[in-house]
């Protein structure tokens, strides 16, 4: 905790800080749209088969002047449980009885019919075209439209602890810069992928990069700045992935053909590679994990920065080894994961936090992602939904906030990684619990309920981190776990001896 003085010698929010934070910033925009990109590239259009007589366009069997385009399509294809046109079959023959009175041939048999054996044609007034368009992921194909997108969650379920441990491992800036050149280059192929399989792939890659980039950037963030502004840096960071949300609903709303759209948010990526020259490591990682001479570099460049003069003189190798002896002592055994686990204080704020992730995740996007059974409640359904995403950000930047402050920063990433598995676990389960409306159609809502009111139990648990600086080893951790059952002890003492 001790490099809070050495960020005062520096600044805790000048120039250095202000210019660091507008990037990352950026580069929270840019990773929103990635999240839901398939919402708009994976639409499923309006679809029929394909038949000769409505669609072949070198040759007709009759005069098109003499019938109707919605006479052709009566004749063509046959109507489904909604009297609307099938989406996956057609009649072997025409029927041009059909055309008749109706009543006339009522003692017809029903006419035979297949599946589109020539394919589909698609209605292209929203989108020109998706992915769906481009490999006919409609009828019995209609369930790979999901594989991709399951696909993309696989790598956000394993992006966390691969992030983690390379942050803890490498720095901050490096997996940071590696996560958006991946995400960069598997975006912009995608809209090129020959086959279906080569975009999953490529979208797994894109997902493998998703929450390690928003970890690094945000961890680059919060360990350069002080603890008054770790709220408005952790609040930022959500307004501009909102922001990132907004703006992908415009350029999907411009451009309507998948290939386009999904270079649009993945080229300029390639662009935020170019500042990361310049984008510090994290001074605090440096020093705590024995790499002092680096981590006083970068505080030396900070304090330029700042205008902070004299720094050369102030900010000395000897000033660093003083104030953070016993920091660096404890950096001569390198962390493991296993070491989440090994002490109680921070195993047991490592359980809360994942129990705590996996309890909120699910009421957010059991939600979020079921709205839509809602029915017959418009203005109900308008209202709710406003208010469940003010609440969701509210509650995830809140928390964010106190998982960082809570973990020490020698082993913080790997941490994050390993709490974002257990969010994960809990979106992956979130539409499981919709099975249970063929028993009750209330019985998912009040599961959804009830994981509500105990994620809002679980912080209770939990210290408080108001106005408190980073914990930057683990024998911080304790010795603050230490130091609050001791002032407990004492308390108990002066309420007996004063009795």
């Amino acid at each position: 905790m001790a490099f809070q003085d050495l960020l005062n010698r520096v600044g805790n929010m000048g120039r250095f800080q202000i210019l660091q934070i507008a990037f990352l910033l950026i580069c929270n925009v840019m990773l929103a749209p990635q999240t839901v990109l398939e919402n708009f590239t994976a639409a499923i259009p309006g679809h029929r088969c394909w038949v000769h007589i409505l669609d072949n366009d070198t040759a007709s069997d009759i005069d098109s002047g003499v019938l109707s385009q919605d006479d052709l399509l009566r004749i063509s294809i046959p109507l489904d449980s909604n009297s609307r046109p099938d989406r996956c079959r057609r009649f072997v023959q025409p029927q041009w009885h059909f055309l008749h009175l109706n009543g006339t041939f009522s003692n017809v048999t029903e006419p035979d019919t297949e599946p589109c054996e020539d394919g589909w044609v698609y209605e292209r007034s929203t989108f020109l075209s998706t992915t769906v368009t481009e490999w006919d992921l409609v009828c019995g194909s209609q369930v790979l439209g999901s594989v991709s997108k399951f696909i993309f969650m696989i790598g956000n379920l394993i992006g966390p602890f691969l992030g983690g441990h390379l942050s803890d491992r490498f720095g901050r800036r490096l997996t940071l810069i590696c996560a958006l050149l991946l995400m960069a280059i598997s975006g912009s192929c995608a809209a090129l992928a020959p086959t279906f399989f080569i975009y999953c792939l490529l979208r797994f890659l894109t997902g493998l990069c998703v929450i390690p980039t928003y970890t690094n950037s945000i961890l680059l963030m919060i360990e350069w700045t002080s603890h008054k502004f770790k709220v408005l840096v952790t609040t930022l960071t959500i307004c501009a992935q909102c922001f990132g949300l907004i703006l992908m609903s415009g350029l999907a709303f411009v451009f309507r053909n998948w290939h386009h759209l999904q270079l649009v948010v993945s080229v300029p990526i390639f662009f935020l590679l170019i500042p990361t020259r310049w984008l510090p490591e994290s001074a605090r990682w440096l020093i705590v994990t024995n790499k002092p001479q680096k981590g006083l570099q970068e505080l030396r460049k900070a304090a330029r920065m700042n205008g902070m003069k004299n720094s050369e003189d102030t900010l000395t190798m000897e000033v660093v080894r003083t104030t953070m002896r016993e920091e660096l002592e404890a950096a001569q055994i390198k962390p493991a994961l296993c070491d989440l686990f090994r002490t109680p204080n921070l195993r047991r704020r490592i359980f809360l936090l994942c129990l705590l992730r996996f309890t909120i995740a699910i009421p957010i996007f059991g939600f979020g992602l079921h709205l839509q059974h809602l029915k017959k409640m418009q203005i109900l359904r308008g209202v709710l939904i406003t208010l469940t995403g003010a609440s969701t950000y509210a509650v995830l930047s809140g928390n964010n906030l106190h998982i960082n402050e809570l973990i020490p920063t020698v082993i913080r990433a790997r941490a994050l990684g390993v709490i974002g598995i257990a969010n994960n676990v809990g979106v992956a389960l979130t539409p499981l619990f919709m099975i249970l409306a063929m028993y009750s159609a209330s019985l998912p809502w009040i599961i959804y309920g009830v994981f509500s009111f105990l994620g809002g139990l679980v912080p209770l648990l939990l210290p408080e981190t108001k106005n408190q600086p980073l914990p930057d080893s683990i024998q911080d951790v304790e010795d603050e776990w230490k130091g609050s059952r001791q002032a407990k002890e004492e308390g108990a003492i002066i309420k007996v001896t004063s009795f």
